[in-house]
């Protein structure tokens, strides 16, 4: 695994040792073309981060900021290692992504988001309790975006919180890109427009970036 383009592009990334699955290559890659020059000046999250590679990605792609939460003292050692060998620089948070929504205040542009896969029946589904989250949506600025990783075969129930605005497989692995319900994007802002688009859509002249708006 490695950082795909962006300053520190071709550096190899270290998996934490522990039951982590970390993203392809192929599908970061993805999330990241379908994103473009929206990352640029972006405040990013990166919620269950393990290798912290969607929020090491963002910032050798050009993001302001970002933080990367996990409850892994392995993921959080392992991030950081990833942090120095790319020399960027982030807030790495160690503590339970739930508490975290429910704690946090400060809301980002790009919230990235690769839970545990519910391996059997009656495992935890992380996907549908960050879905139902009511805390989530408040932490994505207006106009902002929420990319999460899930298994394709998953079946995901429909949120009052998020719309989703586009969907992408790629083998196992499924890319939603959502953007909260009851927060439509606004017409004069970068992402709201790339997010207008329908799905499979592809954004085509030059968005501009964040600027600093919130």
């Amino acid at each position: 695994m490695r950082i795909i383009a962006g300053s520190a592009g071709g550096v190899p990334l270290r998996v934490p040792s522990h039951d982590v699955r970390p993203t392809m290559d192929m599908v970061r890659e993805a999330a990241f073309s379908a994103l473009g020059e929206l990352i640029v000046d972006a405040r990013v999250l990166d919620l269950f981060a393990g290798s912290g590679a969607y929020g090491i990605e963002a910032l050798s792609r050009g993001a302001a900021e970002a933080v990367f939460v996990d409850n892994h003292l392995k993921s959080i050692e392992t991030i950081r290692l990833n942090l120095s060998k790319t020399k960027l620089s982030g807030t790495v948070i160690r503590q339970d992504v739930f508490r975290f929504l429910r704690d946090h205040g400060e809301a980002f542009h790009i919230v990235f988001a690769d839970p545990p896969y519910a391996k059997e029946t009656g495992a935890r589904d992380y996907v549908g309790e960050l879905l139902s989250n009511e805390r989530l949506p408040a932490l994505v600025q207006p106009g902002g975006l929420f990319v999460l990783e899930s298994v394709a075969t998953a079946k995901i129930q429909p949120s009052t919180y998020w719309k989703v605005t586009r969907a992408k497989r790629y083998g196992t692995t499924e890319l939603l890109f959502l953007y909260p319900e009851l927060r439509l994007p606004r017409k004069n802002h970068p992402l709201g427009e790339a997010i207008r688009q329908p799905p499979g859509s592809r954004q085509t002249g030059s968005p501009g970036t964040w600027g600093g708006s919130a």
